[in-house]
């Protein structure tokens, strides 16, 4: 089987439902497992994938996200009598849906129903921990000129919220919008998370934010993005990164 994956997250779930050996082309921000993706041919970013060269390596099946690549790179690789897979779980259930879904489609449905299973048992263990805590309120956010964050409707507050986390900004029309740290300010979350991705989120970034608001720099953390966005076979450790998250804001008030 010929495989071109799209996505970073679904890149590496290739890898571990042992069929990167069959990985003909991934993207440059393909970057888990190093070894691996080093040895595969990339085919342009997750916006700008050369739609030529992938229909030239002739693949079996393509793997694409709704969120991460263009429905028109979709379009064109169907319209060339390729295969696409796509995908785009907001949940940890469409996530493990997917994991099974994919695995079927690789002819690893075995492997899948191992990483999907885990998923499910950590997801169970992360909601019973949660129902001995008192909820923390929290704002996660992804971008800087301007400030975003994530609504409900998005992977991270899913994975965040399995933990026992409230997302300030739940309620917002947009999937991903833009806040004044104003509001920031007059939401007083227990804990504001400043993710490493997409925008690299530093310590620096904790201190500007923490002036701007005014709110103690006890609250913030810098959190791994690739754990809270990235949707496959690293879904189980980042169902416990969240889950350590939001416990330490909980420790921190007691």
């Amino acid at each position: 089987m010929r495989i071109v994956s799209l996505c970073p997250s679904l890149t590496e779930l290739v890898f571990d439902l042992d069929r990167g050996g069959d990985l003909v082309g991934v993207t440059r921000y393909c970057v888990h497992p190093a070894a691996g993706v080093a040895a595969v041919e990339k085919v342009g970013g997750t916006k700008d994938p050369c739609v030529e060269r992938i229909v030239e390596l002739a693949p079996d099946l393509i793997l694409m996200n709704r969120e991460e690549n263009r429905a028109e790179d979709a379009a064109a690789l169907r319209a060339a009598g390729l295969s696409c897979h796509v995908s785009m779980p907001r949940t940890i259930d469409e996530t493990a849906a997917m994991v099974r879904s994919i695995g079927g489609a690789l002819e690893r449905g075995r492997e899948a129903e191992r990483i999907a299973g885990e998923i499910e048992s950590r997801a169970r263990a992360a909601r019973a921990a949660a129902s001995g805590r008192p909820p923390v309120r929290f704002a996660y956010l992804i971008w800087r000129k301007p400030w975003m964050t994530v609504n409900a409707d998005t992977f991270a507050d899913a994975v965040l919220s399995l933990a026992g986390g409230v997302n300030l900004f739940a309620e917002r029309s947009e999937r991903y919008p833009a806040v004044d740290p104003r509001e920031l300010a007059a939401g007083a979350p227990d804990l504001v998370l400043l993710a490493t991705e997409p925008f690299p989120f530093t310590e620096r970034h904790v201190d500007e934010l923490a002036e701007l608001t005014g709110l103690d720099r006890e609250r913030f953390r810098i959190a791994d993005g690739e754990y809270l966005s990235w949707h496959g076979s690293r879904t189980p450790a980042g169902i416990d990164y969240a889950a350590a998250l939001i416990a330490s804001a909980t420790a921190a008030e007691l």
